[in-house]
């Protein structure tokens, strides 16, 4: 079965490792936290102006005046720093951040990503994303693997506007863990009983199957 918004948190942890400063887009990502060990060794950057960002908090922990790029309350781990958002852009764009991990409304199999708007809809702004993308040596897609309607939002190249040309190494979706090399998706890893065919039939690209290969 696919999985849980939750379990694909949990899943992108395990992409993350100690040392790091992180990135975590809005959305999905921003659920990361939670599932990273207090001794984990993995610092959480937010662009509005703070290195060191912890899980949401709850009830009786939320401070209306501490809150992420999303506008979501947020806690934070003991040493952490705040800043203004010059300096967080950058710490971007000085390569000094090591992963982001976004969410995506579409990702090509060359790795380009389109993650900020679809025409004729409104928009907020572009957001940090075009600095992520271009600043940080390892982009992350944390995403669900179809949209509502059931369309591919995995494709041999993207149709909406792009955030950024060829940065996503890794997709993670609700049905599986793919990489993005040589213009084509591999399978990684797969949820528990979700089968190559499904994952192939819901991806508008072909899928390499690296467990078949390895066999």
């Amino acid at each position: 079965m696919p999985w849980t918004r939750e379990q694909m948190a949990a899943r992108a942890a395990l992409e993350l490792r100690a040392g790091e400063y992180v990135n975590l887009g809005i959305g999905l990502p921003t659920m990361i936290p939670a599932y990273l060990p207090d001794d984990a060794g993995i610092t959480v950057h937010a662009e509005n102006g703070i290195l060191g960002v912890g899980p949401f908090p709850y009830d009786d922990e939320v401070d209306a005046d501490l809150i992420d790029a999303g506008k979501q309350t947020v806690t934070v781990r003991p040493g952490a720093s705040f800043f203004g958002s010059e300096v967080s852009f950058a710490m971007i764009r000085g390569g000094h951040i090591d992963v982001a991990v976004l969410g995506a409304l579409q990702v090509g199999a060359n790795g380009d990503i389109a993650n900020w708007m679809v025409p004729g809809r409104m928009i907020k702004g572009i957001g940090g994303a075009m600095d992520l993308v271009s600043g940080v040596p390892r982009v992350v897609a944390l995403m669900e693997h179809l949209t509502r309607d059931g369309e591919h939002k995995l494709l041999g190249e993207c149709t909406l506007p792009l955030t950024g040309r060829g940065v996503v190494s890794r997709v993670i979706t609700d049905l599986a863990v793919l990489d993005v090399a040589d213009g084509s998706f591999a399978l990684v890893e797969r949820a528990p009983d979700v089968t190559y065919e499904q994952v192939r039939a819901a991806t508008g690209s072909p899928v390499l199957d690296r467990e078949a290969v390895a066999t």
